[in-house]
């Protein structure tokens, strides 16, 4: 991993404060988990809900963003980015595969959550709330997230608008960094403040799959 631009100095947040793009503090609403003690760890802890947007791939909504509270259990009550990046990634995985599982492929995302947190060690000083410190634009708050270890560009942009929505942390023209997820409609955990709207995205994304779109309204791909 290489360096980049140092994290704005300064007084810091508390690990359970989530930092806006002003420097202020704010905590989020997300509702996805369908426990209520999970749904506050991500909505007060930056790196939880980095975790969770790592882990949403191939496994419910659900189970994703609870994982990183079974997680903060198992590593005796603390998330913490540098602790985790201590560890190794062999140790992280184990942690992933132990029962139950945290994630449909825990060992290997157990890895890629080890990689993430070395690299918010190494280039943000192990704390995941100045990934958007200070940022001034959409396009540059997309940039830092796609350079995450698992992140791409759809799941960069989803988090654009996680933190936007649920978060406050809306710089110039991030509902354009967003893309499509950056919208009205209810395609993403984005959009997810309670149970009611968790079924919404769920029906938004069964209507889309039926008329061959994917959640971005491309064709799926054959």
């Amino acid at each position: 991993m290489t360096g980049g631009a140092s994290p704005g100095t300064g007084s810091q947040p508390t690990p359970t404060q989530v930092l806006c793009q002003d420097g202020g503090v704010t905590t989020g609403d997300l509702r996805v988990t369908g426990d209520p003690a999970a749904d506050e760890l991500l909505n007060t802890d930056p790196l939880a809900v980095l975790l969770g947007m790592l882990l949403d791939q191939q496994v419910p909504m659900e189970w994703a963003f609870r994982s990183p509270a079974v997680l903060r259990a198992r590593l005796g009550g603390r998330l913490d980015a540098a602790g985790i990046a201590a560890l190794g990634p062999e140790r992280v995985a184990e942690l992933f595969s132990e029962k139950p599982a945290l994630h449909r492929f825990p060992a290997a995302m157990g890895r890629r959550a080890w990689e993430l947190c070395a690299f918010l060690t190494e280039r943000y000083g192990g704390d995941a709330a100045n990934v958007w410190a200070g940022v001034t634009s959409g396009d540059e708050l997309a940039r830092r997230l796609r350079e995450l270890p698992g992140f791409g560009d759809e799941k960069a942009r989803i988090f654009v608008a996680v933190l936007g929505k649920r978060f406050g942390v809306r710089p110039s023209g991030w509902r354009e960094a967003a893309g499509k997820f950056g919208d009205d409609l209810p395609r993403s955990v984005a959009d997810i403040d309670s149970a009611e709207a968790l079924a919404r995205v769920r029906e938004w994304k069964r209507a889309q799959k039926a008329a061959g779109k994917d959640k971005q309204d491309r064709p799926l791909r054959a």
